[in-house]
């Protein structure tokens, strides 16, 4: 793996795809080229090679190496091919051991921005896009974009952008106006209200207009909106609804720890949205950062 580092050129942006050759995978790398083509960087295309146990791999050395020589032939393959569709710079990696480990330790080497990867979520059978892909959304330090659906729009029309009042940092909007602008996108901002009070009413309408002015002041086009629901109904249903309802092409979240959580330390709404949503998700890891006056994201 170290020869082919030393070819990618470290300078560019790049993005990082995950490859298993499954028809999911296969359909989150166009998504990902459409990207890459206009944010002007590079693609990594990764197959990542399951780890073998100390015995097997005693006795099974020479099978390990003719199966990375097949992946890396494959992968040059679909780099050849979409690198001349797309007139995208195209790298290919071969790495053995845990996918979501081997995803986040090459991001991390060649200082990925975005990692783009396709998942069949929680019900999949799939080792590679099922599990891992959550996996590498906790560990990311970078943004990522799972692609659950079968069916994308080469550009973006839409970005939903769920909003409250308890833990806002400024990344979340910052990424939404960054990728707004590739495509000359609307944001969506939904907030939603799941019980009657007029107190966090007043305040989440009063801080989600200031999102949206700023927005609206950087250029972007944005819209705001308000629902008010039940709480037999998840979080996650309502963006949903709302995606639905402008036919949005992608939803954004951010992946910090909330009071109810997993194991994987993925908020249970933000693991909803990743696993059963049909559009993509870019979902984002917060860093330490000073806090924003204004609303927050709970999603």
């Amino acid at each position: 793996m170290s020869n082919i580092i030393n070819l990618i050129n470290m300078s560019a942006s790049k993005i990082l795809v995950p490859i298993g050759f499954s028809e999911q995978s296969i359909i989150a790398l166009g998504q990902a080229f459409n990207l890459a083509k206009i944010k002007n960087s590079d693609v990594v295309l990764l197959s990542v090679i399951e780890g073998q146990s100390m015995i097997e791999s005693l006795f099974l050395d020479d099978k390990s190496d003719e199966l990375k020589a097949k992946v890396k032939s494959k992968l040059e393959d679909i780099a050849s091919v979409y690198s001349s569709k797309y007139g995208v710079d195209v790298d290919t990696m071969v790495a053995k051991g845990r996918v979501y480990e081997e995803v986040n330790k090459v991001a991390d080497m060649i200082s990925a921005d975005l990692i783009v990867m396709g998942t069949n979520g929680v019900n999949s059978k799939s080792k590679f896009i099922g599990s891992n892909a959550e996996k590498v959304v906790r560990l990311s330090k970078c943004p990522v974009i799972t692609i659950k659906g079968k069916s994308h729009r080469d550009g973006c029309e839409n970005i939903i952008l769920p909003l409250d009042l308890e833990k806002q940092t400024k990344e979340k909007v910052t990424y939404a106006l960054e990728y707004a602008r590739y495509w000359d996108a609307t944001i969506r901002i939904v907030s939603v209200i799941l019980r009657d009070n007029n107190e966090v009413r007043s305040k989440l309408i009063k801080n989600i207009k200031q999102v949206e002015q700023f927005i609206l002041d950087a250029g972007v086009k944005c819209t705001s909106e308000i629902i008010e629901g039940e709480k037999k109904i998840t979080l996650g249903d309502f963006v949903f609804d709302y995606e639905k309802k402008f036919d949005a092409d992608m939803i954004m979240i951010m992946t910090k720890k909330e009071e109810l959580t997993l194991s994987n330390n993925i908020s249970v709404t933000a693991r909803y949205i990743i696993n059963n949503s049909d559009i993509p998700v870019m979902s984002i890891r917060p860093k330490e950062v000073k806090h924003i006056t204004g609303p927050t994201t709970a999603f």
